[in-house]
């Protein structure tokens, strides 16, 4: 009776001519093998890697679905497919079935992905923003429009004496709203032509002069 190390190097043997040129079985190590199932872009593609103990084949391979290709896989897909693959290694127990193994997924692969979607799930985020938003009211806007005040539209020659007034920097130069003291006094009439002089003021507060008496 060959011991389970014959029985792995016959079966590797064996492994090698069957899937010769089949680009979905790979041999990663003398005691690890993998094999893709689906088309390479599919949402419902994965892959299953089987490795041998030094039991094997008395003890059932270890089944791997955590691999890296098989990332955006349902959980519950990949417990369907392991348990499928349990069940025929039961039965299968002393004899060579990496080969069987693989093959049974392919009779039933479109049950074992049926929960799988056909392509990625949409995700779609809320901006926590959103329950900050404002509606703004169209009447209170337009009431909020006449409050303001309305811009002085100057004229060329406005803007050009504003301009005259400060020193072309912006700033006004000092004494600007200063009273033209002549042009004020011409304005408001001057003098009253009633009003007395100096000369008249002076005249009426002099003492009387009187004739002295010889």
């Amino acid at each position: 009776m060959s011991t389970p190390l014959e029985q792995q190097t016959d079966e590797r043997e064996a492994l090698q001519s069957i899937y010769e040129g089949d680009t979905n079985f790979k041999e990663v190590d003398s005691v690890t093998f993998q094999y893709k199932y689906g088309e390479e872009d599919s949402y419902k593609s994965f892959l299953v890697e089987l490795k041998w103990g030094e039991n094997y084949p008395d003890e059932a391979p270890t089944i791997n679905m955590n691999t890296f290709y098989n990332r955006n896989l349902l959980p519950a897909v990949k417990e369907e497919i392991q348990t499928a693959l349990n069940t025929e290694a039961a039965q299968w127990l002393g004899c060579g079935m990496t080969y069987t193994l693989f093959e049974c997924l392919k009779d039933n692969l479109e049950q074992l992905t049926a929960a799988q979607p056909e392509s990625a799930p949409t995700i779609v985020a809320v901006d926590e923003g959103v329950g900050a938003l404002k509606i703004s009211d169209p009447s209170a806007d337009a009431d909020a429009k006449k409050k303001e005040p309305k811009k002085e539209h100057l004229t060329k020659a406005q803007k050009r004496r504003q301009w005259e007034r400060t020193d072309h920097k912006g700033d006004r130069e000092r004494g600007w709203d200063w009273v033209d003291l002549v042009k004020h006094l011409s304005q408001t009439g001057g003098k009253h032509d009633d009003a007395p002089t100096a000369a008249e003021i002076a005249a009426s507060n002099a003492p009387a002069l009187h004739p002295l008496n010889n």
